[in-house]
């Protein structure tokens, strides 16, 4: 099976491309929602990470908060490295575990940190989701409570879009609607669809 990686900065509209894959019949494995399960109560990271950051990061219900925790460690690069350091091996062992358990010719593997946190092995090929850093703070502004400030602090963060291209086996530019995401999406599908059939 072929194992397609799917990342992008902040805003760049991976969740958008991922839904279009889906739309195929494509699984789709995403490491965000892998990290939200596992920081779950009663999951294995969440005492973990209270342990690290305190009880402050606790919102409603008893769940984290995860934009008091994202706040703390986009401020301090050392934070950063704490959370990843506790959720970045118990996330690549569920993508391992979901992937060995598929039977379709490829798979979608959303990793937004896929070349910082050195996942590259968990992917035969790299699609990488570009977009304008203008378009990427518009975004994720409508979308959540973070200031302009606080959106710079994540793309800062993350590899530099000219850095990620470099990585890209496959690019989609995602700067206009979502006529042309779907367009774009159904070329990849039929080219991932070929690169995964066994040769004649």
């Amino acid at each position: 099976m072929l194992r397609v990686g799917l990342t992008g900065g902040i805003g760049s509209g991976k969740s958008t491309v991922a839904a279009l894959f889906a739309g195929h019949g494509v699984p789709v494995i995403d490491a965000d929602e892998i990290a939200r399960q596992l920081v779950a109560p009663g999951q294995p990271a969440y005492e973990q990470v209270l342990k690290t950051f305190g009880s402050d990061i606790i919102g409603t219900g008893g769940r984290l908060d995860r934009d008091r925790l994202r706040r703390i460690v986009f401020a301090d690069p050392e934070q950063r490295k704490r959370l990843e350091a506790i959720l970045h091996p118990l996330v690549r062992r569920e993508i391992q575990r979901q992937t060995q358990r598929l039977q379709t010719p490829y798979c979608i593997i959303v990793i937004p940190l896929l070349i910082e946190a050195n996942q590259r092995d968990l992917v035969d090929r790299m699609l990488v989701i570009d977009t304008d850093e203008a378009l990427q703070l518009q975004r994720v502004a409508a979308r959540s409570q973070l200031t302009e400030n606080e959106i710079r602090k994540i793309i800062d963060a993350q590899l530099s879009r000219n850095e990620r291209l470099r990585h890209a086996d496959d690019v989609i530019l995602n700067n206009t609607d979502l006529g042309e995401l779907r367009i774009s999406v159904d070329t990849l599908h039929e080219r991932y669809l070929a690169l995964a059939r066994p040769p004649a």
